[in-house]
């Protein structure tokens, strides 16, 4: 079995911490980070944790993802709702991928509630803070192990 994922963080998620706590709690990134990899590496996953506020970077790391990792986790984070382009990247992977919110975006602002990736990802996580990061690698492992049955 293959267990080799990637997080992706899109904009301001290098911020927790510092910004709307009543969204996103007071975990910082850094502290986000090194809680996915311990859980990672409990697991026995292989866990590689990246974090852009540029929309062509992201893209272009979904691009390599192809041919480097088994499985996506994604925070597209503001780019969610406005980026065709990691859309159509993400679409291209053909691999497990997991949409991930920290808040819920069906109950914020009307233009937070259309995800345009949700119909080209596997699964989704909204709306239950940064431990969804840990559920996130836990459903991915068993994405994994049923995708290799």
């Amino acid at each position: 079995m293959n267990n080799n994922i990637i997080v992706i963080n899109g904009p301001n998620l290098n911020l927790l911490g510092e910004r709307e706590q009543s969204q996103y709690g007071s975990i910082t990134f850094k502290k986000l980070k090194e809680n996915c990899l311990d859980k990672a590496k409990e697991l026995d996953i292989d866990l590689e944790f990246y974090q852009s506020n540029i929309e062509g970077e992201i893209v272009t790391i979904i691009q390599e993802a192809k041919n480097k990792f088994d499985g996506i986790i994604i925070n597209a984070a503001g780019f969610t709702h406005t980026s065709v382009a990691i859309r159509d990247a993400l679409d291209i992977f053909k691999k497990p991928i997991i949409e991930l919110h920290i808040s819920n975006i069906y109950k914020r602002e009307e233009f937070r509630q259309k995800s345009l990736i949700s119909d080209v990802v596997s699964g989704g996580i909204f709306g239950l803070g940064d431990n969804g990061y840990i559920l996130a690698i836990i459903s991915m492992q068993n994405f994994l192990k049923n995708e290799n049955r």
